[in-house]
């Protein structure tokens, strides 16, 4: 296997020889616009360059990331020595569209571009003995990706004269989607002052609710690849009501219950009056008449005792 010079000892070596020596520009003309392919497409990344190539031609391509210097970026390929190196993460999908590149046209070709190619791809050519004054070219690589199935969330005092935020966001896209909400059904639409959107976080604020604003609302996501909607429920509630509703509920309570316990007094009263009179058995009888007879016999009156009484009563004639 060939050895492979780092990036950076591979461009200062050619810049000292470059400045060693006197030659003609090495001249890099890239496109000034950014360049945008779909997901899964192949894109195409035109670089062209003049000089007079001889044998210590070299042309290398990198990447680096949204938001980084180029000083930190990754090598895709090289081409030195008549040679074709890919290196890095991309290399089975990076190719160079003329191979050998010694035509003036350095172009690179990525087949399947994922989201994670978006950002800036440097063209570097180096021809000792020419010295360059422009051997550097930057084009920048938007990959689109259309918006994901946002999420939908509310938060905020969801009864009348309060105030809701409705939130919706993708966690894909490519242009950043934009958000608008829209109220289904039949319902009236909340006047524009009770409603602020913001197309750009997703966030719906509505103020000063009232029973109208129930109902269902659409979010959509949307860009230039396409769009995606979540939807949810907003129910808004009135304290007032509640309370009367309480209230009425009380009474019907008590009613009910004052309803039941009356009923169970009245079916009481009438079990009690068709309950039979008790029975009693002969022997019970004969057994009470004897216990009075022997009641008798024992009760003693005075005077009546050895015919006193009668005593009394001769007396008297």
């Amino acid at each position: 296997m060939a050895w492979l010079p780092g990036p950076l000892l591979c461009r200062a070596l050619l810049g000292f020889v470059c400045m060693s020596a006197p030659g003609a520009a090495v001249e890099v003309k890239v496109p000034a616009e950014p360049l945008s392919a779909p997901v899964g497409q192949t894109a195409e990344l035109t670089c062209s360059y003049s000089t007079s190539v001889g044998d210590n031609f070299a042309l290398e391509w990198s990447f680096v990331q949204p938001g980084k210097p180029i000083s930190v970026s990754h090598p895709i390929l090289y081409f030195t020595n008549g040679h074709l190196y890919p290196t890095g993460s991309k290399a089975e999908r990076a190719s160079l569209l003329q191979d050998p590149p010694t035509a003036g046209v350095a172009t690179l070709k990525l087949t399947d571009v994922h989201p994670s190619d978006t950002g800036t791809y440097l063209c570097l050519v180096n021809n000792p003995p020419d010295f360059y004054t422009n051997g550097l070219g930057l084009i920048n690589l938007t990959v689109l990706v259309p918006p994901s199935r946002p999420s939908c969330s509310q938060s905020g005092q969801t009864s009348v004269g309060g105030s809701a935020a409705l939130r919706c966001s993708s966690s894909e896209g490519a242009p950043r989607p934009v958000y608008n909400w829209v109220h289904l059904g039949s319902s009236p639409t909340p006047s524009p002052g009770s409603m602020v959107q913001d197309e750009v976080s997703g966030q719906l604020l509505l103020t000063n609710l009232s029973l109208t604003s129930s109902g269902t609302y659409r979010c959509v996501a949307t860009n230039q690849m396409g769009s995606a909607s979540c939807e949810l429920t907003l129910s808004v509630t009135d304290p007032s009501k509640g309370r009367v509703a309480g209230a009425v509920i009380g009474v019907l309570l008590g009613v009910l219950f004052l309803s039941i316990a009356a009923f169970c007094l009245i079916r009481f009263q009438k079990e009690r009056r068709k309950r039979p009179k008790e029975t009693y058995q002969g022997s019970d009888l004969s057994q009470s008449s004897t216990d009075d007879s022997h009641a008798q016999q024992n009760l003693k009156v005075p005077g009546l005792e050895d015919g006193g009484l009668l005593r009394d009563a001769s007396s008297l004639h």
